[in-house]
């Protein structure tokens, strides 16, 4: 039998608005397959802080934007497997709008960090369970 380890995390919608359109912030990484997988920035919950925190910490290291909270968009689960250890994993999602910062300034965690039109951001992200969270987004900026 597996082992089994539960993980927590919260991550960020982040959004701008420019001109009449919205525009998405979406973070890539390579999988171990080599492909480029873009989604959400998100990240492991510290035991001394909120959801709200963390989404708030990750988002500036994953993305090099600061933003803020508006909205919470609910949780996502899924279960992954590393180095032989079953992950199941719960993301918490927050809506957020930039305020501040540089998609430059991303940490290495990442390979590269874009902002794409609403659309095109539900359509580029790799994981079925974040383009739910987007869709969720979307009815909400409106």
């Amino acid at each position: 039998m597996m082992e089994t380890r539960k993980e927590t995390s919260a991550g960020g919608v982040v959004y701008r608005r420019v001109d009449s359109s919205v525009q998405i912030a979406l973070a890539a990484r390579r999988t171990r397959k080599g492909e480029l997988a873009w989604g959400l920035p998100k990240g492991a919950v510290e035991p001394d802080e909120t959801a709200e925190d963390a989404a708030v910490r990750e988002v500036l290291e994953e993305t090099g934007l600061e933003a803020e909270i508006e909205d919470d968009l609910g949780t996502i689960r899924y279960f992954y497997v590393w180095e032989g250890v079953r992950i199941r994993k719960q993301v918490r999602f927050f809506l957020m709008r930039a305020t501040g910062g540089d998609v430059s300034r991303h940490d290495e965690e990442m390979e590269e960090v874009r902002w794409f039109a609403l659309r095109a951001a539900r359509k580029a992200a790799a994981y079925r369970g974040e383009r739910e969270v987007l869709e969720r987004a979307a009815e909400r900026i409106g």
